[in-house]
C-alpha cells in the first residue's frame, strides 16, 4: 500500500499551550505524514467531526490540563458513536503514570509522556498503522 498515514493532532480543552502540539505535528509532516493540525480549545465533538471529515487514520490528542481522563473517554465515545473505532486514539502531554492503564482500558491505543522523543510517535505510528490497513484488507 502506497498511501500516507493521516493524522489529526488536536489540543482540547481550555488549555493554551500548544507547542509540544505544534512540535509533533511538524515531526510528522517531516517524517511523511499527513497531518490536520485542529488548533487550541476543541471539544471532543469537534475533533471526532474533523477526524472523520478528513478521514485520518489517527487522533492524537495533547493534554496539559489534568482533564484528560474525561477527553478521552468523550472522543472514544464519540468515535464509538459514530462507528469509527478504526480510527487510533493516541496522545501526549502531562498524563500521571497511575492514569496509563486506565487510559489503555477506555480504548486509548498509546500514551507519550514527557521524556518521550519525538521518533517514539513516529516509529509507533509507521507500524501501527500500517498493519491495521493490512488487517482491514483481510476482512
Amino acid at each position: 500500500m502506497n498511501r500516507k498515514i493521516r493524522v489529526l493532532i488536536a489540543k482540547p480543552g481550555m488549555d493554551g499551550h500548544d507547542r509540544g502540539a505544534k512540535i509533533v505535528a511538524r515531526a510528522l509532516r517531516d517524517a511523511g505524514m499527513e497531518v490536520v493540525y485542529t488548533g487550541l480549545r476543541q471539544t471532543p465533538e469537534m475533533i471526532v467531526a474533523t477526524a472523520l471529515q478528513e478521514d485520518v487514520d489517527a487522533i492524537g490528542l495533547s493534554v496539559l490540563s489534568g482533564a484528560h481522563m474525561h477527553i478521552f473517554r468523550e472522543v472514544r465515545r464519540l468515535l464509538e458513536e459514530k462507528e469509527a473505532t478504526d480510527i487510533l486514539l493516541f496522545g501526549g502531554g502531562i498524563i500521571p503514570d497511575q492514569d496509563l492503564p486506565a487510559l489503555k482500558e477506555l480504548g486509548v491505543s498509546r500514551v507519550f509522556t514527557p521524556g518521550s522523543t519525538l521518533e517514539e510517535p513516529i516509529e509507533w505510528l509507521n507500524t501501527t498503522v500500517p498493519q491495521r490497513w493490512a488487517a482491514q484488507e483481510h476482512l
